[in-house]
């Protein structure tokens, strides 16, 4: 069976993430107790219905029985099932505004503050998050682009998958990318920014690409980089990683990170890897 554990923060989008599931044709249910999955899984293999994809929401409801999440997963692969983790998370900022834009109440907030809540959520779900197979920010979503995300991550679930790569620019100012798996900093090169031509353009311009590119050092890092790549992305796979975030920045994540991650893409694009690219902060306007 095919079994994917949705969890990560509340307001992140799990419930989201379980409706794109269950349009895609997986059995699925919110909040089972730890202890009981192994038995529910037994009890799909059995089931006159021939359920084959199974996905299961958990939360902190769970805070009781979450310690033994690694122990019950370890028991679902080893009877020969396939089980991804994927764990959704936000910024704190983010989550707070969503939470005040729908008046629910957050369930750790005793009613009062919210932002409190959340950081007790974050620990109590940090050993989960440990073990996820795909860690998915949700800040800069909407949540038509994150039922669009879920769908290219999950509409071929089932089937035989090279590791896919996503290739992310972002902006150090607005923090790191939390589903970052190598990170590299790119602001040791000039910044079109102020070069006043330039500074309302993004990276995807071809004046911006032209003065990054166009730069001993910027190739050099190119090469390197893709070396790297070449290097690591095989032994990754041989590992079992089916999902690789490679993320790029500079200050504001709108010029540099954003044409090296263009001209990356084409660089690893005869590398038999699926690889798609994101510019996580390219239409921020401050």
């Amino acid at each position: 069976m095919h079994v994917v554990i949705v969890t990560g923060l509340s307001g992140s989008g799990k419930s989201t993430a379980i409706r794109v599931l269950e349009d895609l044709g997986f059995y699925c249910i919110d909040n089972l107790p730890v202890v009981l999955t192994p038995k529910f899984i037994e009890l799909c293999q059995s089931s006159e219905a021939d359920i084959q994809r199974v996905a299961l929401g958990i939360d902190l409801r769970e805070r009781a029985f979450l310690g033994d999440y690694a122990k019950v997963v370890d028991e679902i692969r080893r009877a020969g099932h396939r089980v991804e983790i994927l764990y959704l998370d936000a910024a704190d900022d983010v989550l707070v505004r969503r939470f005040s834009e729908t008046r629910r109440p957050h369930p750790l907030a005793d009613g009062v503050d919210v932002a409190a809540g959340i950081a007790r959520e974050r620990a109590g779900l940090a050993g989960l998050k440990a073990l996820a197979d795909r860690i998915i920010d949700t800040s800069v979503f909407t949540v038509h682009q994150l039922r669009d995300e879920l769908r290219r991550l999950l509409a071929d679930a089932d089937g035989e998958q090279a590791m896919r790569v996503l290739l992310l620019s972002f902006g150090y100012k607005y923090g790191l990318p939390s589903d970052a798996d190598i990170v590299l900093d790119v602001r040791f090169l000039p910044n079109p920014f102020f070069v006043e031509e330039l500074r309302a353009r993004d990276g995807t311009d071809p004046a911006v690409a032209r003065y990054v590119l166009e730069r001993t050092e910027t190739q050099e890092f190119l090469a390197l980089t893709t070396a790297l790549l070449d290097f690591s992305l095989p032994l990754y796979v041989r590992e079992g990683k089916r999902y690789l975030t490679v993320s790029l920045g500079c200050t504001g994540g709108r010029h540099r990170s954003v044409a090296l991650v263009v001209e990356l893409e084409r660089r690893l694009g005869d590398h038999g890897f699926p690889v798609r690219v994101q510019h996580r902060d390219a239409n921020r306007s401050s």
